[in-house]
């Protein structure tokens, strides 16, 4: 056991223990309040506290879950790099990839916090650029095949020297993105928050005294250490593992990408390995880099222990071997890697939800929906000498279910659980874009005991526009979001264009520079959360009562809980359930559930593209997965989903309604 000591009185390390959260949530009010691009406004930015040496003191109580684990690393990038040249008034930007950054997008601003011309520690502020130049508009190109073709890639670069702006720098930087004036703007918007925090810092110091402040740094450190450390050595010590996938490495033809994840629990320490992992880089840019997969790692743990603080001194207790460099995990120069977030990222952190739920089964949670991202960039038809536009969307989606509770509806990613829903009437005033749907997706939620959290239909038209393209980040096309303890998954992901019209394209979840015309639709799902538990272990009432919510339609109350439920007065949302037709299609769907999953696949397809069967019936009935636009089998992604299902779903069906837990099934290892 760590021997904690802390020379401070309880009471003032209490104060100065919450103190630092406070600063770090004040940066995030002084970004929010004076930030200019709609997207930071939308709250994708987070901050830190670092010690002198880089590592980090404190963050805030609502950043971003991708940049929780990374913000340290750049921290140190930039003491590395400039050394001893690091003085009063200085700010640098960094938004290198390569030095522990995450994508480009995400840069960040760090300032040297200094007392008396003593260095103390360091503020930064990070924040979600919404164009940082590349090949398409906001910097999410597909097609990359290095990382210049995603933009502009910042070393540590000095842009506040001794207190003065440095003009050139700023103009430099900013005149290579395709939106000048606003990246100006977040960048001294994201300078001001750490210069609140080396005010408060400061404040803090002639009120307590310079050795306490830097004593009480590295305490904090060492308080969150000690209790982590107590926290995992509660636990049982073991080896646990699991995959989970991106959808596809384009260059290899169709078939999954795995992604392992291997935790060792051992005394005190929680080890993640993660070297099984596909070990190149995909030839799209859902690749990440070591800050990336560290930030999955850490952000994926911090959720089993919501009570603890987060700093450096979680690190010291949670560690990760990603293998060797150049994996689809650990990739190194010059991968492209701004789709991370779409790509390993969700895939790490679901996967560590789903080895937690073996040891805190209280906290189990199915697969949640994965990050999306929809760029439409082009000329704004309604500007005078029609002006650039960035229109920069995400959705909201369904959570997994969870032990003993359905999951969560149209919520914030796990990426990013802290984003805001952006409002519609603040995009269609900035982007020349209609929205003309928005609305829970039926069906969505994943069947099972406890049902996934339902996804959201979004739709736009596109108004007055003139050299126009959209491009979309995205993933579970195909490794759609599976179910937890037998529960069944949601749908796929993916954009349509002009759906429901003659000229209607599919054109899948990850694409760019796809041109659009005025009065184009662009309509998508965000899917659901997976569900929990045996579909067929669900109260009957429950599911009529989705069903007169809205949740579950009685189509598929029938095929995927077993449910017969009849309509009474469908104005006043009256609906009964059928006992004895329920226990016969529930004897029925129990007594050939399993063949379903080995029935030709070809054949199933087939019948999908002659509309017999439907896109919901092949994923939760048949494991079947298609070309969803063409129809077109795709036979090893089948194959490797099929296998998914046999692993994940079907060693629980039949379990006991109020476990649906069997300690025989288990992801242990050793």
């Amino acid at each position: 056991m760590s021997n904690y000591r802390n020379d401070l009185d309880p009471v003032t390390f209490e104060v100065l223990k919450n103190a630092y959260v406070n600063i770090v949530d004040q940066m995030a009010e002084q970004i929010f309040r004076t930030c200019y691009s709609f997207v930071i406004y939308s709250r994708d930015f987070s901050s830190a506290l670092c010690d002198a040496n880089g590592d980090t003191i404190m963050q805030g109580s609502g950043d971003i879950a991708a940049h929780v684990g990374t913000l340290h690393y750049t921290c140190k990038a930039v003491i590395e790099n400039f050394k001893d040249d690091i003085h009063p008034g200085d700010v640098f930007v960094v938004n290198d990839v390569y030095q522990g950054g995450t994508h480009f997008n995400d840069t960040r601003i760090v300032r040297p916090i200094f007392y008396k011309d003593e260095l103390l520690g360091f503020s930064q502020a990070n924040g979600h650029w919404a164009d940082v130049g590349g090949a398409v508009p906001g910097s999410f190109n597909v097609n990359a095949i290095d990382h210049m073709g995603e933009g502009l890639r910042i070393t540590p670069t000095r842009v506040w020297s001794k207190g003065v702006y440095l003009t050139d720098v700023g103009r430099l930087i900013s005149s290579n993105t395709r939106a000048p004036a606003d990246i100006i703007g977040d960048m001294q918007a994201q300078a001001e928050a750490t210069r609140v925090a080396e005010q408060e810092i400061c404040r803090l110091v002639e009120k307590y005294g310079l050795d306490t402040i830097k004593s009480s740094f590295g305490l904090v450190q060492d308080y969150v250490e000690t209790l982590t450390r107590q926290r995992v050595a509660e636990l049982p010590d073991g080896v646990w593992e699991t995959e989970d996938y991106i959808d596809v490495d384009p260059a290899q033809g169709e078939g999954l990408i795995p992604i392992r994840v291997r935790m060792t629990i051992s005394g005190e320490k929680v080890h993640y390995d993660l070297s099984k992992s596909h070990p190149k880089a995909i030839s799209s840019f859902l690749n990440a880099c070591f800050g990336g997969s560290f930030a999955a790692i850490v952000a994926g743990t911090k959720m089993q222990f919501p009570e603890i603080p987060l700093n450096s001194g979680f690190y010291r207790v949670v560690s990760v071997d990603l293998g060797p460099e150049g994996s689809v995990v650990n990739a190194s120069w010059p991968t492209p890697v701004a789709g991370f977030c779409s790509g390993p990222f969700e895939k790490i952190m679901n996967s560590i939800f789903e080895l937690w739920a073996e040891i805190l089964p209280s906290r189990a949670m199915a697969c949640t929906f994965n990050l999306d991202y929809l760029l439409i960039g082009g000329r704004d038809g309604r500007q005078p000498g029609h002006q650039y536009y960035m229109w920069y969307d995400w959705m909201v989606g369904g959570w997994g279910a969870r032990n003993g509770r359905d999951g969560w509806s149209a919520t914030g990613p796990v990426f990013g659980v802290q984003l805001g829903t952006q409002p519609f009437e603040g995009q269609e005033r900035l982007a020349p874009v209609l929205t003309t749907q928005n609305e829970l997706l039926v069906d969505s939620g994943g069947p099972g005991q406890f049902r996934g959290g339902l996804g959201v239909q979004k739709s736009v038209i596109m108004t007055d526009i003139d050299r126009s393209v959209v491009s979309y980040c995205c993933d579970r096309e195909r490794s759609i979001t599976w179910g937890l303890w037998g529960g069944s998954p949601s749908l796929p992901h993916g954009v349509w264009l002009n759906k429901g019209f003659e000229e209607e394209r599919f054109l899948g979840s990850l694409f760019s520079n796809v041109p659009l015309e005025s009065g184009d639709i662009v309509g998508r799902p965000s899917a659901g959360g997976g569900g929990l538990g045996d579909p067929l272990e669900r109260d009957p009432q429950e599911v009529c009562e989705d069903v007169a919510d809205g949740y579950v339609s009685i189509e598929r109350a029938r095929t995927d809980y077993g449910v017969v439920v009849e309509e009474v007065d469908a104005d006043l949302a009256e609906y009964k359930v059928n006992r004895e037709a329920t226990l016969e299609e529930r004897t029925y769907i129990r007594a050939n559930r399993r063949k379903w999953l080995d029935e030709d696949a070809e054949s199933v397809a087939a019948r999908y593209r002659s509309k017999e069967l439907d896109m919901y019936d092949l994923i939760r009935r048949y494991g079947v997965i298609v070309d969803w636009g063409a129809g077109d089998l795709l036979p090893k992604t089948t194959d490797q989903f099929r296998a998914m299902l046999k692993r994940r779903t079907v060693p629980y069906w039949d379990k006991s309604a109020s476990d649906p837990r069997d300690s025989s099934i288990t992801l242990k290892v050793a």
